[in-house]
């Protein structure tokens, strides 16, 4: 898994890629609803605890996902290939 900062933008993004609900999302990362609910309500970076973040980018990560750094283009995801 990477040490890369996400942001709330790329988590919505990569869980519409993986046509996850945010049901999905907390059942893979261990997080509760609620709090997927209240993360997602806000933009920029993931809020709350440290451990928190880390848990929703593995999984997602874990499921296919690659988060892509602030680069010319700026922050995105996209999958591996063998989601294709």
């Amino acid at each position: 898994m990477s040490i890369l900062k996400v942001s709330i933008e790329q988590v919505k993004a990569a869980r519409a890629l993986l046509r996850w609900s945010q049901s999905d999302m907390a059942e893979a990362s261990g997080v509760s609803l609620p709090t997927i609910k209240r993360l997602e309500a806000a933009t920029g970076a993931i809020g709350g605890r440290e451990e928190t973040g880390t848990m929703i980018q593995a999984a997602l990560e874990a499921a296919g996902v690659i988060f892509l750094a602030d680069g010319e283009e700026g922050p995105g995801v996209r999958l591996r290939k063998e989601h294709f």
